[in-house]
């Protein structure tokens, strides 16, 4: 099969199509929303709150609860590994990167290209994309990001050094996230389902036994409320990123060269540096990845400014002008690339070269 047909196969397809059209029109929608002030900025701060507190904790939760099988565990152990590889990497390659800029702007660029807005971003696109298999391979991918930002991004930005209260501070930060509980509550379900008290539960196949924390076998009732919660992740997510992007002005960060020259390595250079090195690796045997994992991984690498780090930036005035037109314009252009990405995605998978 060519590369023309690879395209027309993958334009042509309803659910990747639908995919890319429901997040692009929604988030539009946001913005259009916010513009004629039927939702005022508070309305969309709360949108973000409710996303990252509810939503997306119980997407996380909800991707743990299926069957464990040795694919599945070595896919985990893949990504958990390559998500604390490919930050370290960064951290020396972003150095490259931005070997033109000196001193603070170079910290802050380096710091805001390494990490991105999986979480917010990130995740609700591989939920349309990859379903729940993406969204449970986000979580673990995750985890590194979320050690690193309250790590290396909190000294970097704040320029001092990680003392005893610093330290409990961002322990605490990390630990008690919605979103980090939901992960490591779905993470212990999912590893150790086949060690954990068993029930016996009635399935289409039969009777079967089942951990009891498996609540999408064991109590239904209380599952489904998880089903709708995590169902709000995308298209809240999707409008308030649009109503966000309504509430910056645009001209200021358009004209600014540094804010383009860093939205094209965080939004195109480092998800290709992902592709390039993970086709080495799986193809080597070194760290085998399924075309889900890659995909995943390249979606949310592709994710524009974390709020957190450009809230560091702000927080201890380190380039925050610049910081702020970074996440608008970064933002702006991985809504436009996603839907590239995605077709990307399609054709590695369709060229074979990740199953």
């Amino acid at each position: 099969m060519d590369i023309l047909s690879i395209l027309q196969k993958t334009l042509t397809d309803n659910e990747i199509m639908g995919a890319i059209f429901s997040s692009v029109a929604i988030i539009f929608l946001g913005f259009y929303l916010r513009r004629k002030n039927i939702i005022n900025d508070g309305a969309s701060k709360v949108l973000t709150k409710v996303v990252l507190s509810v939503a997306i904790p119980a997407l996380a939760l909800k991707s743990f609860l299926v069957d464990i099988n040795k694919k599945s565990l070595q896919e985990g152990m893949s990504l958990l590994i390559w998500g604390f590889v490919i930050y370290i990497l960064l951290i020396f390659v972003t150095k490259i990167l931005y070997s033109k800029y000196k001193g603070e702007k170079q910290e802050v660029l380096r710091v805001l290209t390494v990490f991105g807005s999986t979480t917010f971003f990130g995740t609700p696109i591989v939920q349309a994309v990859y379903g729940a298999v993406g969204v449970m391979y986000s979580s673990i991918f995750n985890i590194a990001y979320r050690v690193f930002l309250y790590s290396y991004g909190y000294i970097k930005m704040s320029g001092v050094k990680m003392d005893k209260s610093n330290m409990k501070k961002n322990l605490k930060e990390m630990f008690l996230n919605p979103i980090i509980i939901a992960t490591f509550l779905g993470l212990f379900i999912w590893l150790f389902q086949d060690m954990l008290p068993q029930v016996a539960v009635t399935t289409k196949e039969g009777v079967k036994e089942v951990a009891f924390l498996r609540i999408d076998q064991t109590l239904p009732w209380l599952y489904k409320p998880l089903t709708y919660l995590s169902a709000l992740c995308s298209p809240l997510a999707w409008l308030a990123i649009g109503a966000q992007l309504a509430a910056i002005p645009f001209k200021e960060a358009m004209g600014s060269k540094d804010s383009w020259f860093y939205s094209i390595q965080k939004v195109i250079i480092v998800p290709a540096i992902n592709i390039v090195i993970l086709y080495v690796l799986n193809v080597t045997g070194i760290l085998p990845m399924s075309y889900v994992g890659l995909a995943t991984v390249v979606i949310m690498m592709a994710a524009p400014t974390a709020t957190v780090a450009a809230a560091y930036a702000i927080s201890f005035d380190k380039e925050s002008l610049l910081s702020s037109n970074c996440s608008l314009l970064s933002t702006i252009v991985a809504v436009v690339a996603m839907p590239f990405w995605i077709v990307i995605l399609e054709v590695i998978k369709n060229l074979g070269l990740f199953v």
